[in-house]
């Protein structure tokens, strides 16, 4: 199954802040899949950009539960933590192009704000950017950095097609407002470190769990400030905890067993509906029929979009 000539690039991009569990050997799988269906290659990419929620050796846990799995990239695994001349080259040129502003906001003055709008924030959300710095600091301090999203008074409406979800649409400047680019500890934000290095990997086909579809319409405004091509998209479904939350290290979900690999794909194939569970008696046969299965439900839906060409340019 080793990958050809193919355009496709894909990834897994984990965060080691500890050992894959259920929930995030499913994205991996199926990231994996979807490159050995279409020939392509398949890169991990280490996000341990936010070093405060890193664990010390997760990196190296993560590594090996995957090789355990069978899915091993076909380059050596990236470290954004190596990258931040590429994101400061990135945010330079946002700045020069008026896309990017300094924020003096700390996130008590946002909630402050909408709680005076008598809009309190729900203390498990997100407050909207108001826009507060995007005329100046209003004698604050520089804290962060943020992109514009829309001219004012408009909206930022973002559509895009998942192979899975179908159409989507989400006004950014409604949902979420100006984001942040930098942090005010001075680390590199989420979303700017993924574009950047999605475009500088060119990857061109993106498969990751569903919660992150969230993010995708504040990475395509991304890409297009920043000339990037628009990958294709594609959000699999989420392994939920007893008490119906997404699972994951916060709601307890156990680390992947490496010694029990086959247990582990078998689920994950479950997740994602191939009904291969009892029908394979080993790693490299369930990987296999994966493959196919794969291929004959999300091979023909390369043509939905045209990785490699530049976005359009946005407001």
């Amino acid at each position: 199954m080793s990958p050809t000539a193919s355009p496709y690039a894909g990834r897994f991009a984990p965060s080691p802040t500890g050992p894959l569990h259920a929930g995030s050997l499913v994205a991996a799988l199926a990231s994996w899949l979807d490159a050995r269906a279409h020939g392509g290659r398949w890169l991990v990419r280490i996000e341990d950009v936010d070093t405060p929620r890193c664990v010390p050796g997760a990196t190296e846990t993560i590594l090996a539960q995957l090789a355990a799995c069978g899915l091993v990239p076909d380059e050596a695994p990236l470290r954004q933590s190596d990258r931040g001349g590429l994101y400061q080259a990135a945010l330079d040129a946002l700045q020069r192009a008026g896309r990017a502003y300094p924020c003096g906001c700390s996130r008590k003055d946002i909630e402050l704000f909408w709680a005076a709008q008598g809009r309190p924030v729900d203390r498990h959300a997100d407050a909207v950017y108001p826009g507060t710095c995007r005329d100046g600091l209003q004698g604050k301090a520089a804290r962060a950095w943020r992109l514009r999203c829309g001219a004012p008074g408009k909206p930022l409406v973002i559509d895009w097609t998942d192979r899975r979800l179908g159409a989507q649409r989400q006004d950014v400047k409604h949902a979420v407002g100006d984001f942040v680019l930098k942090r005010a500890d001075g680390l590199w934000a989420y979303q700017l470190a993924v574009v950047v290095d999605d475009a500088a990997q060119g990857i061109t086909h993106i498969v990751r769990g569903e919660d992150l579809a969230d993010s995708t319409a504040r990475q395509i405004h991304l890409q297009q400030a920043l000339g990037l091509p628009r990958p294709v998209y594609l959000h699999t479904p989420l392994v939920m905890a007893a008490d119906g939350e997404k699972l994951s290290k916060q709601t307890g979900a156990q680390a992947v067993a490496t010694g029990d690999a086959l247990a582990a794909l078998q689920g994950a194939t479950a997740v994602l509906g191939f009904g291969l569970e009892a029908s394979a008696p080993s790693v490299p046969t369930l990987l296999a029929c994966a493959v196919a299965a794969w291929r004959q439900r999300w091979g023909a839906d390369l043509s939905r979009s045209a990785p490699g060409t530049p976005a359009p340019p946005a407001d």
